[in-house]
């Protein structure tokens, strides 16, 4: 039996002078949830495409089960299911006509279209054509076209991106009882930090296709203990974030649009005072601020420099 389900060896993927991957290396186990967050542009599409055998890596290795896309590709394809951030349909097709048109390409008949509708949630919209569904509707008929084969791994590309919450939580709950009952694995790209931390029990942050952090979200936030976080807003409008540029050393975040900040703290006692007198002396007053917990959000701003769903 294969341990190690996916093995990413020392990978490398140019697009003439773009590194996309840079000498990426990580494993998935069976059953292992593992979600890959990086800012547009980071290397997660190219990554993720050459485990699907889309692309192929300039240098290094991807194995699958102790297989390679390059001898055994029709293998690969009966244990991998894909689903992408937007999938078209044909509209004139009803939701069962669509599985069945997709199950036909394995050789899988009615029971298992039966099957997959129940488990994405579609049993009164299974008469319904596809051009009437919701959003959410439609992304899980895409999960769930994804999963007729009984994939072993699961490639999931921003699966809930643009869905209200209702129906992204519904798209979790189909996640969950995958890996509760059916030992799949699943490599997911999202732009929801949330949805990292609610399905995934292994977590790798990536930017210019290296690896900045990676491992168990308690592992991540272990190495962050004891630092807090004050967001602040200030009575002053208009600010820019020079104004924190030379600040005696605090590392401050600032949100131009929001008009609000996040200051790190590693010694609040001392930090803070200190802090509180700098923008006095900078002619600034606090309006309101609240102190946390470092979070996975703040630890990947301050690994990246930008919000995970920024535009480049």
């Amino acid at each position: 039996m294969v341990s190690l389900l996916i093995e990413v060896r020392n990978v490398y993927k140019s697009f003439k002078d773009v590194k996309a991957v840079n000498g990426l290396s990580f494993s998935v186990r069976p059953g292992q949830f593992l979600a890959l967050l990086g800012p547009n542009g980071a290397g997660k599409t190219t990554l993720v495409e050459m485990i699907e055998g889309i692309q192929f890596p300039d240098k290094g290795e991807i194995v699958i089960e102790g297989k390679t896309w390059q001898k055994h590709s029709e293998e690969i394809h009966r244990i991998i299911g894909l689903s992408l951030q937007e999938t078209r349909f044909t509209d004139k097709l009803n939701v069962r006509e669509t599985l069945a048109l997709f199950a036909s390409f394995y050789g899988l008949g009615s029971d298992r279209v039966e099957e997959v509708i129940d488990l994405v949630n579609l049993e009164e919209k299974r008469k319904s054509y596809v051009v009437n569904l919701s959003g959410g509707q439609r992304q899980r008929l895409a999960l769930g076209i994804s999963l007729l084969n009984n994939p072993r791994i699961l490639l999931l590309d921003e699966p809930t991106t643009g869905l209200d919450p209702t129906a992204r939580r519904e798209v979790w709950a189909i996640l969950k009882k995958l890996k509760d009952e059916a030992n799949t694995s699943l490599i997911l790209t999202t732009h929801y930090m949330e949805e990292a931390e609610h399905l995934c029990d292994y977590i790798i942050i990536i930017d210019h296709g290296k690896i900045l952090r990676e491992g168990t979200l308690d592992q991540l936030l272990f190495a962050e203990k004891g630092k807090k976080i004050a967001g602040f807003t200030l009575k002053e409008e208009g600010i820019k974030p020079e104004v924190f540029s030379n600040n005696n050393g605090f590392s401050v975040q600032w949100d131009v649009e929001k008009q609000k900040g996040n200051l790190e703290l590693t010694n609040i006692e001392t930090e803070l005072p200190e802090f509180l007198h700098y923008l006095q002396t900078c002619g600034l007053t606090i309006e309101n601020m609240e102190i946390r917990k470092i979070s996975l959000d703040d630890l990947f701003i301050d690994l990246t420099g930008r919000h995970l769903h920024a535009n480049e």
